[in-house]
């Protein structure tokens, strides 16, 4: 998929679908590590859909903005062996790694559109358009703290429209009431704002979990957690219009 502000048609058709797909009427590798916070008194929680929090503007550039994902690994009851079932041992359990992506959909302030994801290796950039870029591709789930993230340059926040924060089950059951994904996203001097997912639809393979939205260079988040058949569906639903083509991770 290319990086495109999209031909009037494919925008036109992107825009005519939103309200019949959805109902939103938006007619429109880094390296670091971070601690998981679990502290109520340093975060706030967006459990249900709709739900939505703004952070003012400053008079200062915003510091750079993370976005992170964590997960948990699946776990699943291995086969009792012989000697295990004549002993009466109990069920053996052992962990199964889920690939979990995040990824973003990106407009610029001059209509500039993308995605960024590791699915087709588009990392993006953080001191060039789109200011956005994604630490790398974690396939398991099991990295010490959060297990991918976004990043994304403050300073240049009035540069970017909005951004839809998604995930993606590439590899392993699409079993989200399994993994139980929750985003953090991190702006420094505020609380943590965590997104959960509070329902789940292990049916589709991925979720629009966050829309960020730049209202007077400020911030609002939005918790959108509705589960999609693919990316085009879902970017058809939040009126994008990019192009989208299969492929596989390399």
């Amino acid at each position: 998929m290319t990086n495109t502000r999209g031909s009037t048609d494919s925008l036109a058709k992107a825009t005519k679908s939103v309200a019949e797909f959805s109902g939103h009427k938006s007619s429109l590798g880094a390296a670091g590590y971070r601690e998981s916070s679990d502290d109520p008194e340093n975060c706030e929680f967006l459990h249900d859909p709709g739900q939505s929090i703004a952070i003012s503007p400053k008079q200062e550039e915003f510091e750079t903005i993370f976005i992170g994902v964590e997960w948990d690994s699946r776990r699943v009851e291995k086969p009792r062996r012989l000697f295990d079932k004549i002993f009466k041992k109990v069920k053996r359990i052992k962990k199964v790694g889920v690939d979990l992506d995040i990824g973003c959909l990106y407009e610029l302030q001059d209509g500039t559109r993308g995605s960024i994801q590791a699915f087709g290796e588009k990392f993006g950039a953080l001191d060039e358009m789109p200011f956005i870029v994604l630490s790398g591709d974690e396939r398991t789930g099991d990295a010490k703290g959060y297990d991918e993230y976004l990043l994304i340059k403050g300073e240049n926040w009035s540069k970017i429209k909005r951004l839809l924060v998604y995930l993606y089950i590439y590899d392993g059951a699409p079993s989200w009431s399994d993994i139980k994904p929750r985003v953090v996203i991190d702006v420094p001097g505020e609380n943590d704002l965590y997104v959960t997912l509070k329902s789940h639809n292990d049916s589709l393979e991925i979720c629009a979990v966050a829309e960020l939205e730049n209202i007077r260079n400020g911030i609002k988040l939005t918790n959108r957690t509705e589960y999609f058949p693919g990316h085009e569906e879902m970017d058809r639903a939040f009126g994008f219009g990019l192009d989208w083509e299969d492929g596989v991770k390399p």
